[in-house]
């Protein structure tokens, strides 16, 4: 989340009365996250989420992303709903933007993760997998392997500016990772971005899931290997591998593994390490200035892509 399109009062006030949610009683920004406006709103009927959507979503997938959440809650996963107007739409525009109202979750996200969220975590994002076998429409990801060099094209001329030689390690990597990309292993939505900030909690209980807007139509195991790069490393960048033998462990309570999703572990998270890597590096080139936005170092992932490279097997991640 983040705030890169101001809203003024009178302009939320008239966007409201389309809805049968009250009037506004508070109102403001959220800086966390990097990929759409996002705004807390309190309303005389209760707590909500305004979200207008900038930069990377088509807004040809906005009933995609709404439809699925639509879908998951009716089928046990716990994440917000959108809340449609009067007209019976959820999806409207203000200033300038797409945009939708969904319902607010409480809990707060893990700022310190620890063991024992990991495990919940597995288990939520298997269910959520087993959730969505039966939503029909399907979402090409738009930041999938094909999308990484064009990507890495777009920050070549700065990005050593960052770290000399990124780019040429970048490279390599990335020549790798695409060679041995698996073909033929399970697909299904996946949520793309369940990172701590978009996973949340009531004490130890994990109470919801938030953020959506990544969600596409790829190989399930790609998503496991997305958690394992943001749930199981320390801020030091050491693998925790007990961290990781708890969240796969919860996984595969719920959803096991088959031998090819195992073995393809390794790849798969160098994968979701250069996806998140060379998507910040943008973000940190292109971030525009005075935005509320809190940017993310991208070389946070180059120290994950560095484990993953010595990987030989799924016994790096506690299998």
């Amino acid at each position: 989340m983040a705030v890169y399109t101001d809203v003024t009062d009178d302009a939320l006030a008239a966007f409201l009365t389309d809805y049968d949610i009250g009037t506004m009683v508070a109102f403001r920004g959220i800086a966390e996250g990097v990929e759409n406006s996002n705004f807390s709103l309190r309303t005389t009927a209760g707590d909500f989420i305004l979200t207008l959507y900038e930069k990377r979503v088509d807004p040809n997938d906005l009933p995609w992303f709404l439809g699925l959440m639509e879908h998951l809650a009716q089928r046990g996963v716990v994440c917000p709903q959108p809340v449609r107007g009067r007209d019976g739409s959820a999806l409207r525009h203000l200033a300038g933007k797409h945009a939708a109202i969904t319902t607010f979750l409480p809990g707060v996200w893990p700022r310190r993760v620890r063991q024992s969220h990991c495990g919940p975590v597995g288990i939520a994002l298997a269910r959520l997998h087993l959730a969505g076998a039966d939503y029909a429409p399907t979402r090409a990801n738009a930041l999938g392997p094909s999308n990484w060099m064009p990507l890495l094209d777009k920050c070549r001329i700065q990005a050593d500016a960052l770290e000399a030689g990124l780019v040429q390690e970048l490279d390599a990597a990335l020549a790798a990772i695409l060679a041995s990309w698996p073909a033929g292993l399970p697909t299904g939505h996946i949520h793309a971005d369940m990172f701590p900030d978009n996973v949340f909690f009531l004490d130890d209980t994990l109470s919801g899931l938030i953020d959506f807007y990544f969600a596409s139509t790829d190989l399930l195991a790609y998503d496991v290997a997305i958690c394992l790069n943001a749930w199981c490393f320390e801020a030091d960048f050491s693998f925790n591998v007990t961290k990781s033998r708890a969240l796969l462990a919860g996984y595969q309570s719920v959803r096991a593994l088959s031998r090819q999703e195992q073995a393809a572990l390794p790849v798969l998270c160098q994968g979701a390490a250069i996806r998140f890597l060379l998507t910040r590096l943008y973000d940190w080139l292109n971030t525009p200035a005075g935005a509320l936005v809190t940017r993310k170092n991208p070389l946070e992932y180059l120290r994950r892509l560095r484990f993953h490279n010595s990987a030989t097997d799924g016994r790096a991640y506690g299998l």
